[in-house]
Formats: C-alpha cells, sequence, structure tokens
C-alpha cells in the first residue's frame, strides 16, 4: 500500500484550490503529491492511504481540486479503484466529502 500522509508529505495547513490562491493549494497538492503516488499505485498495482490527520483544516476547495481533478483527468472508477483507505479522525466528515466530489467529476467536464 502506498501512503500518503498530508501533513508529513505536503503541509499542515492546506490552502485554497488553485496555486494562484496561494500555497498549499489543492492544485499544488494533486500535481505534485496525489497524482505521482496514483500513477505509482497504478503502475505497482498497489493501492493508495490517504492520511488527512495533523492538519488545521481543509477548505472544500483544496479538497475538491486535489481529488475531484484527480478524478476529471483519470476517471471516476480509476480514482475509486485506487483508493484503499482515507483516515480522517480528526474530522470524519471529510471521507465522504471526498468520495462526493469524486463522483461528482464526472459531471463537471
Amino acid at each position: 500500500m502506498i501512503e500518503i500522509k498530508i501533513r508529513r508529505e505536503f503541509t499542515a495547513t492546506p490552502g485554497a484550490r488553485f496555486k494562484t490562491d496561494g500555497n498549499f493549494s489543492g492544485e499544488q497538492f494533486r500535481e505534485e503529491i496525489l497524482e505521482p503516488k496514483f500513477k505509482e499505485a497504478i503502475e505497482k498495482k498497489e493501492k493508495l492511504f490517504i492520511d488527512l490527520d495533523g492538519g488545521y483544516g481543509y477548505a472544500q476547495s483544496f479538497l475538491e481540486e486535489s481529488f475531484g481533478g484527480l478524478a476529471r483527468m483519470y476517471g471516476v472508477k480509476e480514482v475509486e479503484d485506487s483508493i484503499e483507505r482515507i483516515k480522517s479522525e480528526d474530522e470524519p466528515r471529510l471521507i465522504e466529502d471526498i468520495q462526493q466530489y469524486i463522483r461528482n467529476a464526472k459531471n463537471k467536464k
């Protein structure tokens, strides 16, 4: 399993949607962390474990651009199939939010 611990690998203070909105955006996270790990998981036939805990809050725009953006690029099924588990004990509702952003991505092309 390939792990992504956002606090450790990216930041404890995630920003907004786009790089133009400031540091640590969802776009930056998708491009620099999520997409390369997603491609690695597919190549190695492994799954992703995404740990959201330890951050100081996630903007909905950050999560939608990261996960919804990935699904718009690679397809909803491919992204859903690549994720083994999302951990968010700090804010459990974020798990459903992310799943919804992925599912809704096909409607936003």
